[in-house]
């Protein structure tokens, strides 16, 4: 999950001076707690504290220069707004030139104000989310299963995978193009009896009829050199992908169901059959039942291969994983290219937030390449970025995904939800209902 708001600590021992920019950013719809001496507010600061300070520097016990130099201690990034005299502008660019974010002088607007905190807010979100990232990316590569994703569709499709690869029975991969179903099948195979032996795929849909039946079931011929071992039979004792499946023409279908129901195989040209052992994993990205209904797919056929069905759920349904699965593959490419992860920019983030990634986990890996090489930075990235949503549905999905995050990290727990986002039980209840989440997909 990205971060949140964040919330400005403002610190000033003038009770007036205080309260009137307090004022001022709340009616700016900031979040804002008020101190009147730098040590009270300290109690407040963290690592990983996500907001801004603002602290006048003349101030009784510890002055705004003390104070910033004591929130570094704890944080150096957290962005510091000094309030300064005349007289002080000299030490405000010292501290500026030390890494505090900002100094204003006084008198000044609370525009100029405003403005300031919200460049701040900003500066930090992206701090923490690259900081995230960055912890995300370190453990993906220690992650037990390249299946990444903490989602609970996600985390019990991991659990049910380690449970079918031990079961010696066939197994049907559903899902859209680009959700990862090769690499549940590779899962299925290495983590069966079978993962010593061949594990042999075929690519159904570039598989020309005209040369389906010698690729498949193989030709045999008085001539060494042009007999073909078909793919079904290079598979003996291990696993056959059919990677959509639902491309073979029917009377591939046919001898394909033939071939698996008696557990042998002739190829073309031979007399005798060969027996076989393998085990059928096949992946398809259509409704096979809608198929079947079409007449373009054998129903006999789909009840013989879809023993277990595994469903892999895309991006848009699984929103909350992207953060994690971006970490990653920037991890990756940064490694294949020897460069450093660059953060993560203000563009890059509302992309994250924001697509749809209708080419799911292949489409968000290549955009995490793209940004290694700067590409999607300046508008390079307008293809993919949408560019007409208004500002209020802009808001709305963001609101969503936070939503789903938090409920994410919960596991659907009401009360703790309710907590981390800090909102009214009715209020919650009325934006599940308004962005249609429902709260038991979380529950695991």
């Amino acid at each position: 999950m990205f971060a949140e708001a964040g919330k400005i600590l403002f610190v000033d021992d003038d009770p007036a001076l205080r309260a009137a920019n307090v004022q001022s950013l709340e009616l700016a719809n900031l979040s804002v707690e008020s101190f009147d001496s730098a040590r009270a507010a300290l109690g407040r600061i963290e690592p990983g504290f996500n907001g801004v300070i603002v602290s006048d520097i003349r101030m009784p016990e510890m002055d705004g220069l003390a104070f910033f130099d004591a929130v570094r201690e704890i944080d150096p990034a957290i962005p510091f707004i000094l309030i300064t005299g005349h007289g002080d502008v000299q030490m405000a660019v010292d501290a500026l030139q030390a890494g505090a974010h900002d100094f204003l002088t006084k008198p000044f607007a609370a525009d100029h104000l405003i403005a300031s905190v919200r460049r701040g807010l900003t500066h930090r979100s992206l701090e923490l989310d690259n900081q995230r990232l960055r912890r995300l990316a370190e453990e993906s590569e220690q992650a037990g299963s390249p299946l990444l994703g903490e989602t609970p569709v996600m985390i019990r499709l991991r659990e049910t995978i380690a449970q079918v690869a031990e079961a010696k029975i066939d197994v049907l991969i559903e899902g859209e193009a680009g959700v990862g179903k090769e690499l549940v099948a590779h899962l299925l195979h290495r983590g069966s009896q079978r993962s010593g032996r061949p594990f042999v795929e075929v690519n159904c849909g570039a598989l020309p009829d005209t040369l389906a039946e010698r690729q498949l079931f193989g030709e045999e011929s008085y001539d060494r050199r042009t007999a073909q071992t078909g793919k079904i039979e290079a598979a003996h004792r291990g696993t056959l992908f059919l990677d959509e499946i639902e491309n073979l023409s029917p009377a591939v279908q046919v001898r394909l169901l033939r071939a698996l129901e008696d557990q042998e195989v002739v190829p073309v040209g031979a007399k005798e059959p060969r027996p076989i052992d393998v085990r059928v994993i096949a992946s398809t990205k259509r409704d096979l039942q809608a198929a079947v209904a079409e007449g373009s797919f054998r129903e006999d056929l789909l009840y013989r291969i879809n023993i277990v069905r595994l469903r892999i759920p895309p991006l848009r349904e699984r929103r909350a994983d992207v953060p994690l699965l971006f970490a990653s593959f920037v991890a990756e490419a940064a490694q294949r290219m020897g460069r450093t992860p660059p953060p993560l920019s203000d563009d890059v983030r509302t992309q994250l937030l924001e697509h749809d990634w209708p080419g799911n986990i292949r489409e968000l890996r290549n955009f995490a390449f793209r940004s290694i090489l700067g590409l999607d930075e300046g508008g390079a990235a307008a293809d993919v970025v949408p560019t007409d949503r208004t500002l209020p549905e802009r808001v709305e999905r963001f609101e969503a995904s936070v939503i789903e995050s938090v409920l994410t990290e919960c596991r659907g727990d009401v009360q703790s939800a309710l907590a981390r986002l800090g909102i009214p039980r009715k209020t919650f209840y009325d934006k599940l209902s308004r962005h249609g989440i429902d709260i038991r997909a979380f529950r695991s």
